[in-house]
């Protein structure tokens, strides 16, 4: 059988490998008042960043069901099934829009996820499912293998300004009003679909630091893992970050990407996180 994979713009899959193993983008988008861009195709990381320094902050949106319908119908043409695999339901109505899709196509079998996180944890999911396709293993055989990696499954992040969470109604008002009020960092995490607080630090340093002393306590249980470090248009604070981290666990296999369009609009410039999976 032959299934293709598809994921969202949130990924954040460089094109280089989306097209190696034959991923599916559909895009989320950004709108600067009457002006809509497809994140990664219109618009990207480096462009949005520059536009909301001259810009209000803009809004977001999920693709419409059509565009999804007419993708799906598309793959049909050459494939038997199809796994869409997209950022967390509890922030997006993404993957409610590929379920809904799916049961509107007849001529291809879909197999919706919900990563339940987003950027390039996401992506793992996406590679991870596409290396299982190209071996021609079976769509449903696929599906158990990412509900396999939900329990390994990790991300943690900061901002520098929790309003534009609280603005787009991702984070609750009262959280935002305590890390104003003490001026504190705090981390946040994916827990039940939705971002919450996980802990409250008061400087940066103290709460990247925090995020690796995380990424070691799951280390120290054994295994090989994979870890990406992400940030909101700090690509050098990033990348000497990266490298403090592979000194430190010379045995996890590091990368690095990005909080794009799409997320920036809602993390803010400036924010930092990691995510990880156990290989």
């Amino acid at each position: 059988m032959k299934t293709a994979i598809v994921t969202d713009s949130t990924a954040y899959i460089p094109k280089e490998t989306r097209e190696k193993y034959h991923i599916h983008m559909i895009p989320l988008n950004v709108i600067f008042g009457n002006e809509v861009y497809q994140e990664d195709i219109d618009i990207t990381a480096n462009e949005f960043y520059d536009e909301v320094k001259r810009k209000e902050l803009p809004t977001t949106s999920q693709p419409p069901i059509g565009q999804f319908v007419e993708l799906f119908e598309s793959l049909a043409k050459d494939y038997d099934a199809v796994i869409s695999i997209h950022l967390s339901s509890g922030i997006s109505g993404t993957y409610q829009s590929a379920v809904s899709a799916s049961k509107m196509v007849e001529s291809i079998k879909v197999f919706p996820f919900d990563s339940e996180i987003t950027c390039m944890v996401q992506g793992f999911y996406a590679i991870e499912a596409a290396e299982w396709a190209l071996r021609g293993e079976a769509p449903e055989a696929i599906m158990a293998r990412l509900e396999d990696m939900r329990s390994t499954a990790r991300a943690y992040f900061m901002v520098d300004d929790l309003s534009h969470l609280v603005r787009g109604g991702r984070l609750s008002g009262a959280a935002a009003f305590f890390g104003s009020l003490l001026q504190v960092k705090p981390l946040l995490q994916f827990a039940d679909n939705v971002i919450v607080p996980f802990e409250k630090i008061r400087t940066r340093k103290k709460a990247l630091k925090r995020i690796s002393e995380l990424l070691g306590e799951d280390v120290t249980l054994g295994g090989e893992y994979q870890a990406v470090v992400i940030h909101a248009n700090r690509e050098e604070e990033a990348k000497e970050w990266k490298a403090e981290l592979e000194a430190l666990y010379p045995n996890v296999e590091f990368s690095l990407s990005y909080f794009g369009p799409v997320i920036g609009t809602h993390i803010g410039e400036g924010g930092m996180g990691m995510g990880w999976i156990k290989k």
